[in-house]
């Protein structure tokens, strides 16, 4: 085959292959008689598409070496909650970032290059007009398909790129380059010129890296070629676990060109290598499902939406339509959705139903209190600075005590209203709760107890007086001596810190153990939202129900999340789809 760029495609199948077979991209050569459109016209020239040998062993390394991988009822009436969203709800952290912007950074922009990416086709000399503009420090060829990548300039103008450096080079256009090309085709669905890139890497190499697998899988499924990305997906699980992107892609494809049961079990391997499928490769499989009436089918759908609670995913808006499209469309169910919210008291506004509880069950708390003890308190959390002799001291100290209704970490309540003095703060908060006749702890370190213009030792004495404290080193990290006072104490007991836990979630080593530890804290966390002086604290409120996909055979509730909605990876929607069927 010999290889001509044209002004309507770059690869036609020109190519004409050299006797350099077998080789890896470190050290190959593919050959290809060129006729330049842009700029070299009426001149042959060999085309190598090489790449630097050190480059590429590094990815193939890299390839090779890749692994696989709350709600109890109000305290009294002197606990003033606020009606606004919990700690927890989607988009609330955006909002507090926006109460509490930070300092502006006042540093020097980056400076840019002043050249204009191209939006036609150059010739030769035109890009050497570009090349000499250029003021970078980066090589101009990599750097400049690199903006287009970014920019996703035509393949036209990509091409013609190509063409002048093949010129410049004696032929050799970089294995980087090539593979920036395919991009750009794959993102505009250039499906023949996908091809094309993939002869020439079918003949030369015997492996690629990860991006260059990635992208021939992508752009060969939507092709009557299709089958042959699973060669690819077979190649790549050769030296690794294939990426959830390589299934994605794979399951697509499959459904695309009607092969469901291939769909199916690409599926089943994803999951057996302990992937989290991607949500648009669930979507794909509502999608499909419409308007077939198949109870096998439609039970593995079911059994997504299972997978979904057991995982605490949440669909996109649009896949969440996805769902409600299928339910609707099945023939004889006779199934009604519509996209609702639900009360702070867990009832849907749709159908009145209740959701479920945010509270454990006795066994699944025994379980958490176990692990959170294990793993993160006596396993040894990295986090923390504590002594083992101080966690003694400590551990003692709780065994003495009656079980505590609400554990406060002092320092970090103290810290809520910066512009207030602090021992103040943690006075106000303390002195509130202690009117409801509970039982306080509160955990601080010494330095608390020095007079200081921000902790008045009077002050603290008074806290003394109205709760049981504890003052740990100032070194210590005082995370572990919260979760281990108020699981100590009982599923009743909450605690008070704006301190979100996520290094501590982290150290638990399941996925289901962080799944309970979080439904835990969103039922036992509570957060000062506003403070007057004089007047009460304002907590944001414990959600009572559980933000999960939860069914009762005859309705499906399914939180999604809104597109106009940033949620934090900790957060949870606000936004339900209900679905009642009809009887």
């Amino acid at each position: 085959m010999t290889f001509c760029f044209t002004g309507v495609r770059s690869f036609p199948k020109l190519w004409k292959s050299n006797p350099y077979l077998g080789l890896s991209p470190g050290h190959s050569y593919l050959s290809l008689f060129l006729k330049d459109c842009y700029g070299i016209r009426n001149q042959q020239k060999w085309f190598s598409v090489k790449t630097v040998c050190a480059q590429n062993t590094k990815a193939v390394n890299l390839l090779t070496a890749k692994a696989r991988y709350l709600r109890k009822g109000d305290e009294g009436s002197n606990m003033q909650v606020s009606s606004e969203s919990h700690l927890f709800a989607a988009g609330a952290a955006k909002k507090r970032s926006e109460m509490n912007p930070h300092k502006e950074d006042h540093a020097l922009p980056p400076v840019r290059n002043s050249i204009q990416l191209p939006t036609k086709p150059l010739n030769s000399e035109e890009w050497d007009k570009l090349k000499e503009d250029f003021k970078g420090k980066a090589k101009f060829e990599s750097w400049i398909i690199s903006q287009m990548a970014h920019s996703h300039s035509s393949v036209d103008v990509a091409k013609s790129l190509l063409a002048w450096v093949a010129g410049k080079n004696n032929g050799i256009v970089g294995y980087d380059l090539l593979v920036r090309y395919l991009y750009l085709c794959v993102f505009h669905k250039q499906t023949s010129e996908v091809i094309d890139v993939y002869e020439i890497m079918k003949a030369r190499y015997k492996r690629l890296e990860s991006e260059g697998y990635t992208l021939l899988i992508q752009g060969l499924v939507h092709s009557d070629r299709w089958k042959e990305a699973l060669l690819l997906l077979e190649d790549v699980k050769k030296v690794m676990i294939a990426s959830r992107k390589n299934y994605n892609d794979c399951i697509e494809g499959a459904l695309l060109h009607q092969d469901v049961n291939l769909a199916w079990n690409l599926y089943q391997e994803l999951l057996g290598h302990d992937l989290i499928p991607m949500l648009k490769t669930l979507k794909a499989f509502f999608d499909f499902g419409k308007n077939i009436k198949d109870d096998q089918y439609s039970n593995k759908l079911l059994d997504i939406l299972l997978y979904l609670r057991n995982n605490h995913l949440y669909p996109e808006e649009s896949f969440a339509q996805s769902i409600k499209t299928w339910f609707e469309s099945v023939p004889g169910e006779q199934w009604k959705g519509q996209f609702t919210t639900v009360k702070e008291s867990g009832q849907c506004l749709g159908c009145g139903k209740t959701m479920e509880s945010i509270h454990l069950s006795p066994e699944e708390y025994e379980f958490l209190k176990g692990k959170i003890m294990r793993d993160v308190i006596d396993g040894g959390d990295q986090y923390k600075k504590t002594t083992p002799q101080e966690l003694e001291r400590f551990q003692n100290f709780v065994k003495c005590c009656p079980p505590f209704d609400i554990v406060i970490d002092g320092l970090n309540v103290a810290k809520t209203f910066p512009k207030a003095r602090e021992s103040q703060v943690l006075l106000d908060v303390v002195s509130q709760l202690a009117k409801q006749n509970v039982q306080l702890l509160v955990l601080g370190r010494k330095h608390m107890l020095t007079q200081h213009w921000r902790w008045r030792k009077d002050e603290m004495k008074k806290v003394q007086k109205q709760a049981r404290c504890f003052f740990a080193d100032n070194i210590s990290e005082d995370d572990p001596f919260l979760l281990y006072a108020t699981l100590h104490s009982g599923d009743h007991c909450k605690f008070i810190t704006k301190d979100l836990m996520r290094d501590h979630k982290a150290c638990l080593r399941d996925a289901k153990t962080q799944r309970l530890f979080f439904k835990w804290q969103q039922g036992h966390q509570l957060a000062i939202v506003n403070r007057v002086a004089g007047s009460k604290i304002t907590f944001q409120h414990i959600p009572c129900y559980d933000t999960v996909v939860q069914t009762t055979g005859d309705s499906w509730h399914i939180p999604y999340d809104e597109n106009t909605v940033e949620r934090y990876s900790y957060e949870v929607p606000t936004k339900w789809l209900c679905l009642q069927r009809k009887t």
